[in-house]
């Protein structure tokens, strides 16, 4: 790699789950949009021939209308090929299959416990830690053999779980996690300041806030528009839609329906505590006492979202399948369609050609009072070259914290469950989860049901 003339030439990314129908695509746009930086993006996954299909994707891509930068795409059949050399790892995978992940949404349903993502926390997210946990073992391992200066971004639920593994068996990795629910978030209070303010075409960017709290559980406890505090902004937006909610789900549209939300979840936490939650409402419901918000179906729309079934997963899969075979032949034509996620800006800035501050999941050395110190946390933190540095966050009151470190405890003890593969200890946390309203008699059954459809995964455990 060099770096000359504001410009980083010859960068090797390697992209584990590089046959991926989805975020893959999303990269690729967002790196051909940006000029300053070209190499080779070496693709690794499982399934060798959608890494394949990729390759012929990805180095189509020069010939699109709007491109700035050229990269090569390379589909290898080893990590150590995609490793080798790499000035970045990208992580972006799915754990096993959505049979799995369909056990971990609904098998909880037979005991009345409804998940409305089942990917992160509740008794889905624990079991599929249980499978991922192990994967990225095996990915430290082989990013301490072959890349250990790289910078390893990931965006694998469940991304507190999936950081903390990679620093529980390689602690001097350089790696953090990262989500976009934050940036949802500061849109919705660019969309507060035009509701309330009448202040229009501000970009999310220009919000500036403190971030608080553990992945798809995050809180703001400060939110500025150059110099306007955005609380009274938003205490009074709240106000307005707490009952109506700020947009209406439509089911002709499966995105609204199955992913979309009110914010009612989040107007009603920002009136009990007086801080904003920053994530979806399909994900703060989760890590919230069952009966709030998540009681059942009925319960969940009368907040306004809904549960994401795992056959409509499976469905997306098979049209984006489609899709990738139309890309491959040639039938439809690749478009850069950027993302909006800062991955690509991540890298610029720790290669020096930028400075960015964004939030990001990496262990609390402090930044986050009053949660465990190592332990993964959400919080803002400055990219410069070949560092990221943690900002000092504070810590949340007394209330809010309660809820949150519940659950970084929690996660904190499947981790220690999963690398010691005590089954009785990921019971516990399995147990204590706020989703978990059964009896201790049935959360048993409901877990030993749960493991041994994913037990294929589980190797070395005694079920």
């Amino acid at each position: 790699m060099t770096i000359q003339n504001g410009k980083a030439t010859g960068i090797k990314i390697a992209y584990i789950g590089g046959g991926s129908r989805g975020w893959a695509w999303g990269l690729m746009s967002d790196l051909a949009a940006e000029e300053s930086m070209n190499g080779t993006v070496c693709l690794y996954d499982i399934d060798f021939q959608a890494a394949k299909d990729n390759e012929i994707i990805g180095n189509r891509i020069k010939e699109t209308e709007g491109v700035k930068s050229e990269w090569k795409y390379e589909a290898v059949p080893t990590l150590e090929e995609a490793l080798t050399g790499a000035d970045f790892v990208v992580i972006s995978i799915l754990p096993g299959t959505f049979d799995e992940m369909e056990s971990d949404v609904h098998t909880p349903e037979k005991y009345g416990i409804y998940q409305s993502v089942g990917d992160t926390t509740g008794p889905g997210g624990i079991v599929r830690a249980l499978r991922t946990v192990p994967m990225f073992v095996e990915i430290a391992d082989a990013i301490r053999s072959y890349c250990p200066e790289a910078w390893v971004i990931n965006y694998t639920n469940p991304m507190t779980v999936c950081v903390r593994a990679l620093y529980e068996e390689f602690p001097q990795i350089k790696a953090f996690g990262c989500c976009h629910e934050v940036f949802g978030t500061q849109k919705l209070l660019v969309e507060a300041l035009a509701d309330i303010a009448g202040i229009e075409g501000v970009d999310r960017s220009e919000i500036k806030t403190n971030v608080l709290g553990v992945n798809h559980f995050t809180w703001l406890d400060s939110a500025y528009y150059h110099n306007q505090d955005l609380f009274p902004i938003y205490a009074e937006f709240a106000d307005k839609y707490a009952e109506k909610g700020f947009q209406k789900i439509t089911h002709d549209n499966w995105m609204n329906k199955y992913f979309g939300c009110t914010h009612r979840v989040k107007f009603d936490l920002f009136r009990r505590y007086g801080l904003i939650a920053a994530a979806g409402d399909r994900h703060l419901a989760e890590f919230c006492p069952a009966a709030w918000y998540l009681k059942n179906p009925d319960v969940a729309g009368s907040w306004g979202f809904g549960l994401t079934p795992v056959s409509w997963r499976k469905e997306d899969l098979i049209r984006r399948k489609e899709r990738s075979a139309r890309l491959v032949s040639g039938e439809e034509k690749f478009t850069l369609n950027e993302t909006g996620e800062e991955g690509v800006m991540q890298m610029k800035a720790l290669l020096g050609l930028t400075t960015l501050v964004t939030n990001v999941n990496i262990p609390n050395y402090g930044q986050q009072e009053g949660l465990p110190y190592g332990a993964v946390v959400e919080t803002n933190a400055v990219f410069t070259g070949d560092s990221v540095t943690p900002v000092m966050a504070g810590g949340l009151p007394s209330e809010v914290l309660s809820l949150v470190a519940r659950v970084s405890n929690n996660q904190e003890t499947v981790i220690e469950g999963i690398f010691t593969k005590d089954k009785e200890l990921v019971l516990d946390a399995f147990c204590n989860d706020p989703l978990m309203t059964c009896s201790l008699e049935d959360a048993r059954k409901l877990y030993q049901e749960m493991t041994e459809n994913t037990k294929k995964y589980l190797e070395g455990w005694e079920l």
